[in-house]
């Protein structure tokens, strides 16, 4: 029998590549994106798409109770903090009434589901690094909040109805496919910079720091979880400063462009790194790809992306 598996959000930057490794493993793949920022074009097309809002119930109920999905990976979000500090309550509907959609489908379905969640944003400026799972989260934004009601509904069908769902908490993750056009994922926005020659701006001088992880190795994590009920990091557990990934993407393109420094803007961290040990101990995940390597093949990869929309 064929193993079907729903992926929401699967037309983002994580969640494609997670349809890509499915179809690898020869499942069967319905993706669930509304494409308010997902691309309908990263959808591999052995995939079947479904442009569905995950928080309209009906929709989605229609196209699970039709899948009959033997597993659900749930990375659809409002992933936005300035978007969630502008509009609390859609931040709120997509990222906790869309989570307990998709909770109550695989309860009728007996599916687990595997939820992406945050680290950094969940657990503050004051935890303890490496944070383990056990810290009590501390979110400074609305979004981070919306994800850890997530969390609660998640590991809250855990305990009522026996289904073993994990909640992945991802590190910085980077790598191809990654949007430069936002207020995050600082590899794809100083990738587009250092190939147009212009200065990016590091905030915080440079100086955050942040546990940055391989798109692979997190798409690997999230497929290991499969089946284990819990809550995981999915990190390298490395900190490094934002100032590093500068210099090493530079050392990957053969530039030398001085950066501009500002000041650390308002609700953003100033050390965030995760302790993934539990994963390793639960089901033998840990990350594979070294920050450098990782870097300096992502740098490339990315400037054929941009070269080619600029085409």
């Amino acid at each position: 029998m064929t193993h079907t598996a729903i992926v929401t959000g699967g037309a983002g930057f994580i969640g494609s590549h997670l349809v890509d490794a499915l179809l690898a493993d020869g499942r069967e793949v319905i993706v669930v994106d509304d494409l308010s920022s997902g691309r309908a074009e990263r959808v591999a097309p052995e995939a079947t798409l479904e442009v569905v809002d995950v928080s309209d119930r009906a929709a989605f109920d229609r196209i699970a109770d039709l899948a009959k999905p033997q597993t659900i990976f749930h990375l659809g979000a409002q992933s936005s903090v300035t978007v969630s500090v502008s509009d609390p309550l859609r931040d709120c509907q997509v990222n906790v009434a869309g989570t307990l959609n998709v909770v109550e489908a695989a309860r009728r379905h007996d599916c687990p589901v595997i939820f992406t969640s945050t680290g950094g944003a969940l657990y503050g400026n004051e935890a303890p690094l490496p944070t383990s799972e056990d810290r009590i989260p501390a979110p400074l934004a609305p979004y981070g909040a919306s994800k850890w009601a997530g969390e609660a509904y998640v590991t809250t069908w855990v305990r009522a109805h026996g289904q073993p769902h994990a909640v992945c908490r991802l590190g910085n993750v980077y790598g191809p496919r990654q949007s430069p056009h936002g207020e995050a994922g600082v590899v794809a926005i100083f990738s587009l910079k250092i190939w147009r020659g212009e200065q990016p701006t590091l905030f915080g001088h440079g100086r955050p720091t942040r546990d940055y992880i391989h798109v692979d190795d997190v798409v690997r994590g999230l497929l290991m979880a499969d089946r284990h009920a819990g809550v995981f990091n999915i990190a390298n557990g490395v900190e490094t400063d934002v100032a590093t990934v500068y210099d090493e993407l530079q050392q990957a393109a053969g530039t030398s462009i001085e950066p501009q420094l500002a000041p650390l803007r308002a609700g953003e961290l100033e050390r965030s790194c995760m302790d993934p040990s539990r994963a390793r101990e639960t089901f033998g995940w840990q990350a594979e790809v070294g920050l450098r390597d990782g870097l300096h093949a992502t740098y490339h990869a990315l400037v054929e992306e941009f070269a080619a929309e600029s085409s």
